[in-house]
């Protein structure tokens, strides 16, 4: 029963350490694209997740060479730790939508995708939305390698090549959120969602132990001997998808910056009527949403780097992003539609594939 309570309330004392981290450690200050709804002034942010990540790794490293801590204990307590997240994550989301002015709406509905909309306690000092991201990131990283862990200590003598490439893909790309966190705060993510069970559970507890369901399915089965090829293959659309999805996030926050700079060599062309512009080139030109193109092919690079494509577990984690980023360019389409009016139907002729280009 002892180490069950003790599973269960890791992840709380992972979150609260990442939380102290990300206080008391240097950071740099920067203004996001979202505006004060009173004030009107662009938010301001403290960004250190790179800090944040490498000193809890340290931390984590040095239990595990001391013998403090079994290199996977995190495996061996994966059960009532996702359900000590899971807890956690609703008892956080009923308090910020709960505590948040009624919006005299469906409080079911409100429960869901929340009251808040830009939180930051502690005078700025935090986001909400932004600590949110890089706690399930962390945490994430932390399950990802004591998962892998597991499996080598399972199979001493044969490791599966596949769960190394698997983690060192997922490495870089959690790597990849934290080193341009900037550029999170100029996505949908942030300006559009509201602080609710969607967001605080998805962070706390779907996040973290979800996304590693890959590992968590092969952990225990020794090495597939999948061929080198599916291997390259796998790692060859991870990183193509990565191109797409970091390219477009990438070339949309410069020109949210600056309209008229170019990005990689590409010119931005643009439509406006007199007061607002929307990108049709470079990335933009694709598609509506080609940043979710590259999101799903992350995820097809990473189930199929575990060598198991028959397998359903690591085939979970590309499924959950078509169930998530679908219905989500829907809305984000309707949002649009709303917000630019006639503009946005220019852009629709301009551009007419949503997601992937000629095809949807």
């Amino acid at each position: 029963m002892t180490g069950l309570l003790i599973g269960f309330f890791a992840p709380w004392a992972v979150f609260a350490g990442i939380f102290a981290l990300h206080l008391v450690l240097p950071a740099r200050r920067v203004a996001g694209y979202v505006r004060d709804g009173k004030r009107g002034k662009r938010l301001r942010y403290r960004l250190n997740g790179p800090l944040v990540f490498i000193v809890t790794l340290g931390a984590w490293f040095a239990a595990g060479w001391s013998g403090v801590m079994p290199w996977d204990w995190l495996w061996q307590h994966r059960w009532p730790g996702a359900a000590g997240a899971m807890t956690l994550g609703l008892l956080v989301s009923a308090a910020v939508v709960l505590t948040a002015p009624g919006a005299g709406g469906n409080l079911l509905r409100d429960l869901y995708l929340g009251r808040r909309v830009n939180p930051q306690p502690f005078g700025g000092r935090a986001d909400a939305k932004m600590f949110l991201y890089l706690a399930g990131a962390v945490l994430l990283e932390l399950n990802l390698l004591s998962f892998a862990a597991h499996h080598v200590l399972t199979h001493p003598d044969a490791p599966s090549p596949g769960v190394a490439l698997h983690v060192a893909l997922f490495t870089w790309f959690v790597c990849d959120y934290l080193v341009f966190e900037r550029v999170h705060l100029y996505t949908y993510d942030l300006f559009a969602e509201r602080l609710g069970f969607k967001l605080v559970w998805g962070c706390l507890a779907w996040y973290p132990y979800f996304y590693a369901v890959g590992l968590w399915s092969v952990a225990d089965l020794p090495d597939p001997h999948a061929p080198a090829w599916l291997l390259v293959a796998s790692a060859t659309l991870f990183f193509a998808g990565w191109t797409l999805s970091r390219g477009a996030n990438l070339q949309k926050f410069h020109f949210k910056r600056d309209p008229e700079r170019a990005f990689l060599a590409l010119r931005p062309r643009a439509l406006g009527d007199g007061e607002r512009r929307l990108l049709v080139s470079g990335f933009w030109g694709l598609s509506r949403h080609v940043n979710y193109l590259g999101e799903i092919l992350m995820a097809v690079g990473l189930a199929l780097a575990l060598g198991r494509p028959g397998m359903l577990g690591p085939w979970l984690y590309p499924l959950y992003y078509l169930a998530l980023l679908v219905p989500r360019e829907r809305d984000d389409d309707r949002r649009c539609a709303a917000k630019y009016g006639p503009l946005w139907e220019q852009y629709r002729a301009a551009v007419p594939w949503r997601i992937v280009p000629r095809v949807y």
